[in-house]
């Protein structure tokens, strides 16, 4: 196999997530008074993060309000995150299947990491390293979560490839001189991951192995 590392994005790729990141975000915005979004919204907002998904659902918003219901859906999605969040169909027999070849796996996330790190241990015990947003720390599409998976998972750059479904993935892997393989499944239409410059796709997880 020509890669010995990789590293996964976690909503939208490994997780759908939708459901539950759209009660929390509803939550916060009713007790803000703001009205409630879709799954289908929440699937074009996310991507950079919870704030930034706020500002693209209610662009309005003001920065006092934008802060308290940050903390809001964050209070309220750490005791929900579980409530309909689920890996995507072929996703666990993947992860066994490339830890049973010595694949080295990383999760690298927008998402706060002690939700980030929740999640992984609850449904990919095999993935031995997982990072979402902390502060201090630049998230995706910079690049300095993902050096910091390849360091604690000591890769070899020139082995490793990122995997990721949106645009905000793409930029990623870029800025960390990876390679990027994009799902269909997740929060992104392919055209738009055309645009952006998206080269290598896959339908399904089964497809994956044969890439790597």
């Amino acid at each position: 196999m020509k890669y010995s590392t990789v590293i996964f994005d976690l909503d939208g790729t490994l997780l759908y997530t939708l459901e539950d990141l759209k009660n929390a975000v509803n939550y916060a915005f009713q007790q803000k008074g703001y009205g409630e979004h879709t799954v289908p919204e929440m699937r074009r907002f996310f991507g950079n993060g919870v704030r930034v998904a706020m500002q693209k659902a209610e662009p309005g918003a003001t920065a006092e309000d934008l802060d308290e219901m940050v903390k809001l859906f964050r209070g309220y999605y750490n005791e929900h995150c579980l409530d309909n969040t689920r890996p995507y169909d072929g996703v666990l027999p993947l992860i066994r299947e490339l830890k049973d070849k010595g694949i080295k796996m990383g999760i690298v996330s927008n998402k706060v990491d002690s939700a980030v790190k929740e999640l992984a241990a609850r449904f990919f015990p095999e993935i031995s390293v997982a990072i979402g947003e902390s502060e201090g720390v630049r998230r995706k599409p910079a690049p300095d979560t993902v050096y910091q998976a390849m360091r604690e998972l000591q890769a070899d750059p020139k082995k490793t490839v990122y995997i990721g479904d949106s645009e905000v993935d793409l930029a990623t892997a870029r800025a960390a001189g990876l390679p990027c393989i994009s799902v269909l499944w997740g929060f992104r239409e392919k055209e738009l991951l055309v645009s952006e410059g998206a080269d290598c796709f896959v339908d399904s997880p089964e497809e994956i192995p044969a890439l790597l």
